[in-house]
């Protein structure tokens, strides 16, 4: 589990680490005002499209039949199964981006927009056939996974990124002389990343086997099956969707620096999440789906838990040292060009307002996964319609006040209900879940994330006493000292309390350094 995650997540790692350059490039070339708000909600939608279409709830319903398929079936029946899913898919996302291009080129010349909604509609005119691409991609990199490929896949990523960073650095000077003209540059990257990202994925495919073949989705069983399982969690994004949408646009009325510092903090929360959270619930949905599909629901249970500890370990570190770095982190990283002082006091509050609910957000993840393991959509849905509407009720209340804050808290408020209420109906579809086998060593974390977060905090002081942060490696220390402090703390706690997880993260890590195969511990001395 950590090797198959660890490979992800060093692919993740790479890809992440480009998506925070691509971050700190955009926010210097357009900061957070309003064009940048008008572009972050015109990508937002064609990325919601992927959950709905992609990522979420399609390649949950679709892994677990292609898992069957493997193992029931054969490669052929598999494969055909995949391309049938395939076509349904493009033939679905190329009507829906056609009509969406079209509608809102009709409402542009009938409508007399403000200036701020003509030109987000103008920018996502031009993004929406990203849906196409990232849908098709996301579901290429899910049949690799569920063929034991993790790091090919992550990798695809990395190519969006580098592309996106080029439209920003050789394109966007080439569209004109002011920001309004040259935003579109960022709009037609997107399309080409999307195509990047979608190809890479091609190559290791066909080595696997796979061959693309038109296979007519209309009345195919997998399909049907598919489209089935795909209903309760296409409502559950709808409502999140709907939930996101509605936030961001009464943001933007409110305040035209909400939506992109709020961005800019999701995606330096994305990095810790992504590098192993997301990294280790794509790993355990093929893993669950297969051992759900052979009746192995005690080892089903083990991984979980597994997977649950080593997560928690992990990020309940990467939290406190966000809440408490926050505004470190936020200047080093994005505070040059057009991006200021004051937008990085406002990116900072809403990292620290997102990072408490890190953990819960990446147990969300694989709890979720959990549930799609056992063919089982509609609990997950109808957890997520309850927590969307409680995120939507506490962002309309407290944006107008908190701003960037509030739409922070509410996040992490429910990530907390949504977790909590995910493990409660987990346990009554599992009854050989012991969860409770968790909460010595959770306890245990908890109070050296205290301890750690208590270190980070006295050695951002001193340093900020002695040192200051005017130049760029004074910044940089400012980081990276209290982040080293912690963390060597952290890991030594725990390891001092005989922490199962860390004490598998510790052994993988010196096996690495030490550059020892697994299969060297089996050889006598």
């Amino acid at each position: 589990m950590l090797k198959s995650s660890g490979a992800m997540g060093v692919a993740t790692m790479l890809s992440r680490i480009l998506g925070m350059f691509r971050v700190i490039v955009y926010a210097r070339f357009m900061g957070d005002g309003p064009i940048a708000g008008a572009f972050t909600v015109a990508f937002m939608i064609p990325n919601l499209f992927r959950r709905l279409l992609g990522e979420g709830a399609l390649t949950a319903a679709f892994i677990p039949l292609f898992k069957d398929k493997e193992r029931n079936a054969g490669e052929a029946e598999m494969w055909r199964a995949a391309n049938a899913v395939i076509c349904g898919l493009i033939v679905a996302t190329v009507i829906l981006s056609i009509l969406a291009v079209c509608g809102i080129g009709i409402a542009l010349a009938m409508v007399p927009f403000g200036w701020k909604m003509h030109l987000t509609l103008k920018l996502l005119q031009v993004m929406f056939p990203y849906v196409v691409l990232v849908c098709l991609a996301a579901v290429l990199m899910a049949m690799l996974n569920a063929r034991g490929h993790f790091f090919i896949p992550a990798m695809g990523a990395t190519l969006l990124n580098v592309v996106m960073i080029m439209s920003v650095l050789f394109w966007a000077p080439r569209f004109g002389d002011t920001l309004r003209t040259q935003i579109f540059a960022l709009a037609f990257g997107v399309l080409i990343a999307g195509v990047a990202q979608a190809t890479f994925q091609i190559p290791t495919l066909r080595q696997e086997g796979f061959r693309f073949e038109w296979v007519a989705p209309w009345g195919n069983p997998t399909v049907r099956e598919v489209l089935k399982k795909m209903a309760p969690g296409t409502l559950g994004v709808a409502a999140f969707q709907i939930n996101v949408l509605v936030t961001q646009g009464v943001a933007l009325q409110i305040n035209d620096t909400i939506n992109a510092s709020f961005d800019y903090a999701v995606r330096l929360m994305e990095l810790p999440q992504g590098v192993f959270g997301i990294s280790l619930a794509t790993y355990l949905l093929p893993t669950l789906s297969g051992l759900a599909a052979g009746n192995n629901y005690k080892e089903f249970c083990q991984v979980y838990k597994q997977g649950f500890g080593y997560l928690l370990f992990v990020n309940l570190l990467a939290s406190i040292l966000l809440v408490v770095l926050s505004e470190p982190i936020v200047r080093l990283l994005f505070e040059r060009g057009a991006f200021d002082s004051s937008a990085t006091g406002r990116a900072s509050v809403a990292l620290a307002c997102l990072a408490p609910g890190l953990a819960a957000f990446s147990a969300v993840n694989i709890s979720a996964r959990a549930f799609y393991a056992l063919g089982d959509t509609t609990i997950p849905m109808k957890i997520s319609m309850v927590c969307f509407a409680l995120n939507l009720v506490l962002a309309l209340s407290l944006v107008g006040r908190f701003k960037q804050a509030g739409l922070g808290v509410a996040n992490t408020v429910s990530a907390f209900a949504n977790i909590a209420l995910l493990l409660y109906a987990l346990r009554r579809k599992l009854r050989g879940l012991q969860l409770e086998d968790l909460i010595p060593s959770a306890v245990a974390m908890a109070g050296a994330s205290v301890v750690a977060g208590w270190i980070a905090w006295a050695s951002l002081k001193m340093w900020e006493a002695r040192i200051g942060h005017l130049t760029f490696l004074e910044r940089l220390g400012e980081v990276f000292v209290p982040v080293l402090l912690a963390s060597a703390a952290y890991i030594g706690i725990a390891r001092w309390q005989k922490i199962q997880a860390a004490e598998d993260v510790w052994e993988l890590v010196l096996q690495k350094l030490r550059k020892r195969s697994p299969k060297d511990d089996n050889k006598p001395n």
